[in-house]
């Protein structure tokens, strides 16, 4: 892979994690068009790793209060979201372990990506003129588990796993800024729990110049569209990406049966 690949795949892993518009999809897609190597587990489990690390750096805060209530119970409202974000990572984490090998083998198609980025996209947009009213200390365990097995949904490439977990969160009346900030704290148990997972099949012996630069554009990609993408919402819809979802997912249908 070169230089100009690996950046190109780290910007789109960046991008895609947290945006509803599915970094897995745009990774399987990336390679099809333009007909360049598929990235070894090594190099994809390392892009992960370096939107981790974004999402990490963004809500430091955030999760130096909730493990320090967890481990004090001093608040309440924050040991509670604690818990709720360990058992809404569970069905993901059971699936993903279950079924891997059929998504990696089976699901990889971009027709499946097409047809996913549409279909989900639709959903997005329908969950997305609910009502906004509630705020994560209204949370329920169940609203968080429910929220979860959507999670688990995203694993198919297309779905989109932040997009997923925010049309989840918005059917259940949470506002904008509230889903997206649950929705980026759920994925650092999911996205840190399937680079444990894989780190056994990993070859060091892959690790060059370019896979390190893939892993740094990855992770200062993923940053900005974290702090973009939760100051956009305080004033706009998802109206936008499902719209970018209806578009790519047509045109690649349309060139899987008639011009590829």
């Amino acid at each position: 892979m070169s230089t100009w690949q690996a950046i190109m795949m780290g910007f789109i892993q960046g991008l895609g994690e947290f945006l509803p518009i599915s970094s897995s999809g745009h990774l399987v897609l990336a390679p099809w068009l333009f007909e360049w190597q598929v990235p070894g587990l090594t190099f994809d489990v390392a892009l992960h790793m370096g939107t981790l690390l974004a999402v990490l750096l963004y809500f430091w805060k955030d999760w130096l209060n909730l493990f320090r209530a967890a481990l004090t119970g001093k608040n309440r409202d924050d040991q509670r979201l604690f818990w709720y974000l360990v058992f809404a990572s569970l069905p993901a984490a059971i699936i993903g372990i279950l079924f891997n090998d059929l998504i990696e083998n089976v699901l990889r198609s971009p027709l499946v990506v097409g047809i996913m980025l549409i279909v989900f996209g639709i959903i997005l947009y329908l969950a997305d003129k609910n009502r906004q009213l509630r705020r994560l200390d209204s949370m329920t365990l169940r609203d968080a588990i429910l929220i979860g097995c959507a999670q688990a949904v995203a694993l198919i490439p297309g779905v989109s796993r932040s997009g997923i977990t925010m049309t989840a969160a918005r059917a259940f009346s949470y506002t904008r800024e509230e889903a997206a900030r649950f929705s980026f704290l759920l994925s650092t148990p999911v996205i840190f729990g399937a680079g444990v997972l894989e780190m056994s099949q990993l070859n060091f012996a892959e690790v060059n110049f370019p896979f390190v630069i893939g892993v740094v554009t990855s992770a200062i990609v993923g940053l900005l569209c974290i702090s973009f993408l939760m100051q956009f919402i305080k004033k706009c819809s998802f109206t936008i990406f499902v719209g970018y979802r209806l578009i790519l997912g047509s045109v690649i249908i349309l060139m899987y049966f008639f011009y590829i």
